[in-house]
Parts: structure tokens; C-alpha cells; sequence
């Protein structure tokens, strides 16, 4: 791959998916007609190389910036079929080539100004702006600066015709992009068209439910669809980071689903599966294989956020980064992890006070502060409260931020009914989210409704069997199999917390109690010399014997009487 600097156009008819719906054929053979007769040949006219034709769009390259300026001009101004209208964007930049295509932030640029332009307008970069002479450039009014979206710098912005304006006032929108192509019916069957386009509107719509995603529309995403298109580009065209790909096959009444989760950027596969059915019922096959997709690349886009976050320097990124980077410190239990983790989450705040996704992991910070023992940091669970507070008054808030808020009023407030309500609409709004089951089911342990705490801490685990956090589903499982008796599988549930977590005071606390009501008395000395080994001051009246989870009314003396049975010093 080789780098250079070259001056970059793209151009795209505007308003082209209500073309199609109004004379498909007749939109088809205007463009046709359009760009063999007066595209192609200006370009030749004007030295420019056709890099990219996208049907409704294109990319071309110029060696001289006022053969870029020229071209675009004579374009506007050109006789063009009716109802056909441009917008184009120009920018001078530096470019990766690989083969006879070009990547990175010169054609990134030029891209974000077509679509900040208005129909039979041009817009150009500062840079493209100062390369040309004179003349030239005295034909372009503005430079007023824009935020582009995924670019860092401020962009001053020129317009053609001089005089008319840009909407530089729309703010980046900061979130990762994500763009669900059609997925492809690979049956040889039409009629199975519409199950293929049934699985990827509703991925698209059960995306739509993490807020912290932006995810393209349907009519966006299926302008691709029957087409052969490179990845990279799809990005660059729908402004998204993250492309999500799939297909479908039929053989008789079996269907295979395959599908694969792509960064735009660079082309790297992220994530990819594929899930089997039989087409008993085709709208149950449907909704589950949505529901295994959705949970699946779910982790992995905000894996690949996270560690993107920590390849940027700290003050240059937005809200949600720092929040992204707090989540991969606050996954690591460590007094030092957490603190960090609270100081970006208030800087992520400080950056965005209305931010419910920050104000919820902060207040879950604290609580972790509280269960594992650690000293309380400013105002501790005051904090937590008035965090979670800001979260359930928000109209921003997505259902993993509000999970975060009503487990903090079920901790720390102990309005438990306040919680459980908070949590139904977190269920509401995201029944996908593996963390907002897990936080249901604590909750309703401390309402001592086990069956069901059972029931959602075993589904967080089912969508999310790699979650970093998934020891917290593996001890609201111990809990409700404590509180039904069941001790043996709580002893084992939280065996398989500490599996994932070795440092978590609270699962060592359930295992002791677990076996001690076992009377298994050489496993509850095993239990008891490791935890003593993590935290010797830890005995059966320390603060974290006290927590919520343990003080359950119908519950509390069976806990206690685990403890003592076991031998856990007093």
C-alpha cells in the first residue's frame, strides 16, 4: 500500500431511493445516458480517474485541485436529465492506494462534504481550497468549520455557487455506525426472498435498541442489496464503522444462516457464525436466529469500541469513549481498576452531563466499591444514588443504563419496588441485553422471587456465555438456588463464579455458605482458607456479610447458619 496526496470528488444524485420508487427504469436510463454522454467525458476533459460508480454515486481523482474545481463546476452546470440533481464534495488530502482503489481520510472527507451539501452544490475542503489559484478560489464563499463526522479536525468549508450556504450547524453524531446489508438468499428460490429480508429488518430493528449504536435504516442498507460491493465502501457510503453481512440457504424444510460482523474501516472480521433450523414454524426460526445474532456481535462491538478507545489519546475522545474505556477498567475488580474506571466516567460526564449510559456505570461503580469492601471514594453510595437518579430522569437512557440505575436503588436505596419497576421497562427495552437479566435477577432474589431471579440469571448466561461479567449471572444464580435449598447447585453456581472471577468476595462468601449447609465441613475449609488468603479480615459479621443480597428477610438466617456450620470465624 502506498501513500500520496491527491485531490479526491465524490458527487451523488440526490434524493435516488424515491427516483427508483417513482420509474425504476426510467431513473435507471437517465443515469445510464447521464454518465456516458457528460460524466465520462468531462472527466476525460478535465484529467480526472474514475475510481468508484456506486449507481447513484461516484468517486473520481484529480492531480490538480483546480481540474477537481473545474470538473465539478462544469458538472452542476451541465444539462441533466429531469428530476436528476448533484451534491458534491472535493477535498485535497492524503490517500492510501491499494490496487486502483484509495482509501483513508481524503476520500473520508470528501464523502462527509457531499452529503453535507445541498442539491446542485459543491462544497470543498480548506485544504482544496487554498490549493487553488486565485480565480479559482474567488468563485467559493463560506469557510465556515464543520464537525465531520469520524474526522478529529475541524474542517473549514467553501460553497459554490458563491453566496450559498452550507448547514455546517448539525453536531457529529459520535456513536459507532453499524449498517445490516440484505442478506443474501442463496436457496435459488424467490419465494424465499422474504424470509431473507424478514431476518435482517428485524436484526436491524433489535440493533436499534442499544443507543449507544447508530444504526443505519432499512432503506438505507438495502440499496446494496443484490450487489457485489466492497465493505470498505459500504462504510464510506452509509458513514458507518461496522458492516453486519449474512446469507441464507434452504435445502427442503432445513435452513443455514450464516452471517459475519466486519469492520469498514480496515476489512477485518470481527465476528462470524451460522445457525441451523428446520422450517416448522418460519417466524419462531426468524425471531430466534435474530435473538442469537444480536446477543452474539453485541460483545463483540463493544469489544472492538473499547479497544479502539485505548489506541486514542485520552483527551480527544467524545463521551462514549471514555465511558468505554471505564467499562474495560471497570471489568478488572481491582481497587486501582475501579478507581480509574470512576475518574473517566466522570470525565465522560464532564463531557456530556445528560450522558445515562456514564451516570449508570458510575453508580454501579460504587456499588462494586461497597461488595468487594473497598473505601468509599467522595461521597460513595450518596453518589451511586444520585447518579442512578439522573439516569431514571433521563429521556436518553437505554435499557442497560437504566438496569445499571435500579440495581443501584436496589443496593444502596433498598427501594426495591422502585427497582423492580425500573427493571421491567429495562426488559422492555432491551430483552437482548445479557447485563440487564443479570441485574433483574439480583433484584429479585432481594424480593425473594426466586423461580424467576433462577430464570433471568440463567438466560444472561445463555446470551452471553463469554461476558466478562458474567460471574455477577453466576452468583445471582447461586443466590435463588440458596434461597430454594437447593445448595448443591449453589454451591456449584458459585463455583463457577469464581472460575471467572477468583477475587469476587461475594461468590466465596456463597460457596462457604453453600457448602456449610452441606455439611461438606473439608470443602468449607478449602472455601474458607482461600478466601482468607484473598482477604484474612474477612469474617461472618464483616460489612460484606451485610449486603442486600444476604439480609433477605425469609433468607437471612439460612446464610448466617451456613457461615457458622462452615467455620467462618465470627
Amino acid at each position: 500500500m502506498k501513500r500520496r496526496l491527491t485531490t479526491v470528488l465524490a458527487a451523488d444524485v440526490v434524493g435516488y431511493s424515491a427516483l427508483m420508487d417513482q420509474d425504476r427504469q426510467g431513473t435507471l436510463a437517465a443515469l445510464k445516458s447521464f454518465r456516458d454522454d457528460t460524466l465520462t467525458a468531462l472527466l476525460e476533459s478535465h484529467n480526472g480517474i474514475l475510481i468508484k460508480s456506486m449507481g447513484d454515486g461516484w468517486i473520481a481523482e484529480f492531480q490538480s485541485t483546480s481540474d477537481a474545481s473545474d470538473f465539478a463546476i462544469a458538472l452542476q452546470s451541465s444539462d441533466k436529465p429531469e428530476g436528476l440533481r448533484l451534491r458534491i464534495g472535493i477535498h485535497t488530502g492524503e490517500v492510501i492506494a491499494e490496487g486502483e482503489d484509495i482509501f483513508g481520510d481524503g476520500i473520508n472527507v470528501a464523502a462527509r462534504l457531499e452529503a453535507l451539501a445541498k442539491p446542485d452544490q459543491i462544497l470543498i475542503s480548506d485544504t482544496a481550497h487554498h490549493s487553488l489559484d486565485r480565480g479559482d478560489a474567488g468563485l467559493f464563499g463560506g469557510g465556515g468549520q464543520a464537525e465531520l463526522k469520524n474526522i478529529t479536525r475541524r474542517v473549514g468549508v467553501w460553497c459554490w455557487p458563491k453566496g450559498s450556504t452550507a448547514n455546517l450547524a448539525t453536531p457529529a453524531d459520535t456513536r459507532p455506525g453499524i449498517a445490516v446489508l440484505p442478506f443474501d438468499n442463496m436457496s435459488g428460490d424467490p419465494e424465499q426472498e422474504f424470509f431473507a429480508d424478514g431476518i435482517t429488518e428485524d436484526i436491524i430493528t433489535e440493533l436499534s435498541r442499544f443507543r449507544w449504536l447508530m444504526v443505519v435504516a432499512r432503506n438505507s442498507s438495502f440499496i446494496f442489496k443484490g450487489k457485489t460491493t466492497d465493505i470498505r465502501q459500504v462504510g464510506l457510503t452509509l458513514g458507518v464503522r461496522y458492516v453486519l453481512e449474512g446469507s441464507v440457504r434452504r435445502a427442503g424444510q432445513r435452513v443455514r444462516i450464516t452471517g459475519q460482523l466486519i469492520d469498514a474501516e480496515n476489512g477485518s472480521h470481527l465476528w462470524a457464525d451460522r445457525f441451523d433450523g428446520v422450517l416448522d414454524d418460519i417466524f419462531e426460526l426468524q425471531d430466534k436466529v435474530t435473538q442469537e445474532v444480536v446477543t452474539a456481535i453485541e460483545p463483540s462491538l463493544r469489544h472492538a469500541e473499547t479497544n479502539r478507545s485505548r489506541a486514542k489519546p485520552t483527551e480527544n475522545l467524545e463521551a462514549y469513549e471514555l465511558y468505554l474505556q471505564a467499562q474495560s477498567h471497570f471489568h478488572l475488580l481491582t481497587d486501582d481498576a475501579n478507581r480509574e474506571a470512576i475518574r473517566l466516567t466522570t470525565l465522560a460526564l464532564d463531557r456530556d452531563p445528560d450522558y445515562a449510559a456514564a451516570a449508570g456505570l458510575l453508580a454501579w461503580l460504587h456499588i462494586q466499591r461497597l461488595v468487594q469492601g473497598l473505601d468509599p471514594i467522595g461521597e460513595g453510595p450518596r453518589a451511586a444514588i444520585s447518579a442512578a437518579e439522573r439516569v431514571l430522569m433521563s429521556d436518553r437512557a437505554d435499557g442497560i443504563a437504566m438496569a445499571y440505575a435500579a440495581h443501584s436503588i436496589s443496593m444502596l436505596a433498598r427501594d426495591l419496588p422502585r427497582a423492580r419497576a425500573a427493571f421491567k421497562q429495562a426488559l422492555a427495552e432491551n430483552p437482548n441485553a445479557a447485563s440487564v437479566h443479570m441485574l433483574a435477577s439480583i433484584n429479585l432474589c432481594m424480593l425473594n422471587r426466586s423461580d424467576e431471579a433462577l430464570e433471568h440469571a440463567t438466560h444472561a448466561i445463555e446470551l452471553s456465555p463469554k461476558d466478562p461479567m458474567r460471574h455477577a449471572a453466576h452468583i445471582a444464580r447461586a443466590s435463588a438456588l440458596f434461597q430454594l435449598r437447593r445448595y448443591d447447585e449453589a454451591a456449584a453456581a458459585a463455583r463457577d463464579a469464581l472460575a471467572v472471577r477468583s477475587g469476587f468476595v461475594m461468590s466465596h462468601l456463597m460457596l462457604i455458605a453453600a457448602l456449610g449447609q452441606m455439611s461438606d465441613a473439608a470443602a468449607a475449609q478449602a472455601a474458607i482458607s482461600d478466601l482468607q488468603a484473598l482477604r484474612p479480615d474477612i469474617t461472618a459479621s464483616s460489612d460484606q456479610t451485610s449486603l442486600p443480597i444476604f439480609t433477605v428477610p425469609t433468607c437471612s438466617e439460612s446464610w448466617r447458619e451456613g457461615w457458622k456450620k462452615a467455620g467462618l470465624p465470627e
